[in-house]
């Protein structure tokens, strides 16, 4: 789910375990990206000329208008440098370089995927001042040389010594104790629920705050084989017992390319903002890690808005507006130039009724058809989860019985026959919608595209794949706006590429970079070409999604 941490090495959800600032907790949460890339605002002309700043430096050219799509085929000593002061994150791996050394570990990246994870502003510069405590870490670094992933095959990074797992955590500052955190108690949850709501993500500038729902966190935490050891909190001692931070461990089956090995997911990773400065982050990691290495796990999957060492494959977010008026009415999104808001209304109608034959929600007689289906689906991509029959259940059949409290919506499409050929799935994840723009609307409902499949994969045909997928996912989008969500958010994994912009989704300027802890493969296609647009020429090898 979202940021995924390592099992012994920074959750997803962390940058740097050696600065923790008073955003370290939030910087690495996947969907941090979303609301940067949908706010669009005053802020869009500072950001794109600071890329275009880095982009000439990238480029040792000043001259040229710093395109993102041109890879850093050359970069001078200043432009290093300008880099560098931009971008304190990456201070801790470069400055120990010399010029020529750093500017071949740049080359290898792409300038986009550079400029998407630099930090652009104070919040992140501060989140981001250092690398050392991923450089402890069993992961790839930013100087390894593309013969190295090559040279040997796919595989553990290091060895974990069972014998040598500490038995016993680490010690906490003075005043605070490790718990155990119990989703099955409803006052537990409460406060899980209360931590985030009040110090988990916000945007840049404040305007939203994800608000994760006890329905949610119960869906999202308590997948099949959950263990209560993973579900990890920190209390103050004494009478009021605050909970003042937590982290969250899922276990699931990974395929990577051909190897499918177990892995955790970390989620929540949250730490209360008066607490910042205790440095909590990578004790928090670490005690997770030690956790999930007892029970014989050594490799995780995660993901970061930011750059870290060092992506397997990057993902970009795209948004398609549900209900253009509310969002430009809390400045989520932006009204174009020379457009009009009638326009854009009418841009983003959709028809009110689905029209695919045979389209129904799913229902539990479906869990074995949908298995097989998806399966087969996710084998295509080399990044993706091996679903249990269990896990069919838990992810697509909903459980609420009050429509509020409603998290997955799922739909298959049973031909004449009653042979279920295609599948579509979104989850909903609301914000609160802070400061002025409140007294209109208070929340905005978001609906994140989940798991797709279609037996149209399995022809020779691309173009009847890319056209049945348009056919699926515009009924995906009546069903989401039929059930009164104002925008629907995607990334361009999957197969993504073939419906984003001829459905009219956005692009946003959040990117999701994909991490493995202690596992190297080579990189893998995150559905983007070299000017950071979707790419529907090659497959994309990203097929796993983390809430």
């Amino acid at each position: 789910m979202a940021e995924s941490a390592p099992v012994g090495a920074p959750a997803s959800t962390q940058p740097t375990a050696e600065s923790e600032s008073e955003n370290d907790d939030q910087v690495i949460d996947q969907n941090e990206a979303h609301t940067s890339a949908t706010g669009g605002g005053a802020s869009t002309k500072k950001k794109k000329s600071k890329r275009k700043k880095i982009a000439n430096a990238l480029s040792g050219n000043k001259a040229e208008e710093g395109d993102p799509s041109k890879p850093a085929s050359k970069m001078s000593n200043e432009g290093i440098q300008t880099l560098l002061e931009m971008n304190p994150a990456l201070k801790g791996e470069l400055s120990k370089m010399s010029p020529a050394q750093a500017q071949e570990a740049l080359k290898k990246m792409d300038v986009s995927q550079l400029l998407t994870g630099l930090s652009l502003n104070n919040k992140n510069q501060k989140d981001m001042a250092s690398y050392k405590f991923w450089q402890t870490q069993p992961v790839p670094r930013f100087d390894e040389k593309p013969e190295q992933y090559t040279a040997q095959p796919d595989g553990p990074i290091k060895e974990v010594i069972p014998e040598q797992v500490p038995k016993q955590p680490a010690p906490l500052p003075e005043g605070y104790e490790w718990v155990e955190l119990d989703l099955t108690n409803e006052e537990e949850l409460k406060e899980v629920y209360n931590l985030l709501t009040f110090h988990y993500v916000e945007d840049d500038n404040a305007m939203f705050r994800f608000n994760y729902s006890k329905p949610f966190l119960d869906w999202a935490l308590k997948s099949p084989g959950w263990k209560r050891e993973w579900h990890v909190g920190v209390r103050a001692k004494g009478p009021s017992r605050l909970l003042v931070a937590s982290i969250f461990g899922i276990p699931t089956k990974l395929r990577v390319r051909q190897n499918v090995i177990d892995v955790v997911e970390i989620n929540f990773l949250c730490i209360h903002k008066k607490l910042r400065s205790k440095r909590l982050t990578p004790v928090m990691i670490k005690e997770v890690t030690r956790r999930v290495h007892l029970q014989g796990i050594y490799q995780a999957i995660y993901t970061a808005g930011v750059m870290l060492p060092t992506p397997v494959g990057s993902c970009r977010y795209y948004h398609r507006s549900l209900n253009w008026l509310k969002l430009y009415e809390v400045g989520f999104s932006p009204l174009p130039p020379h457009s009009t808001k009638q326009r854009m209304i009418t841009r983003n109608a959709l028809p009110a009724t689905t029209s695919t034959k045979g389209w129904r929600p799913m229902k539990e007689g479906d869990i074995d058809a949908v298995q097989d289906l998806l399966s087969r689906y996710l084998k295509r991509m080399d990044l993706a989860q091996d679903f249990t029959r269990e896990e069919i259940e838990h992810w697509f059949i909903n459980r609420n019985t009050e429509p509020t409290d409603r998290v997955v919506w799922a739909f298959v499409v049973e031909d004449d026959n009653g042979k279920i050929t295609d599948l579509s799935s979104f989850y909903s994840l609301e914000s609160s919608v802070l400061g002025d723009a409140s007294k209109t609307h208070d929340k905005i409902h978001a609906a994140y595209c989940f798991y797709y499949a279609t037996e149209m994969a399995f022809t020779e045909k691309e173009k009847g794949l890319k056209d049945r997928l348009q056919e699926l996912m515009t009924d995906t989008l009546i069903e989401a706006k039929n059930a009164k969500f104002d925008v629907f958010n995607a990334l361009t994994l999957q197969d993504n590429p073939f419906f984003l912009e001829q459905l009219k989704f956005g692009a946003g300027d959040g990117q999701l970079h994909y991490y493995l802890y202690n596992w190297r493969t080579p990189p893998i296609s995150g559905g983007v070409d070299k000017k950071n647009l979707p790419d529907d020429t090659k497959r994309c090898g990203i097929g796993m999604i983390l809430l």
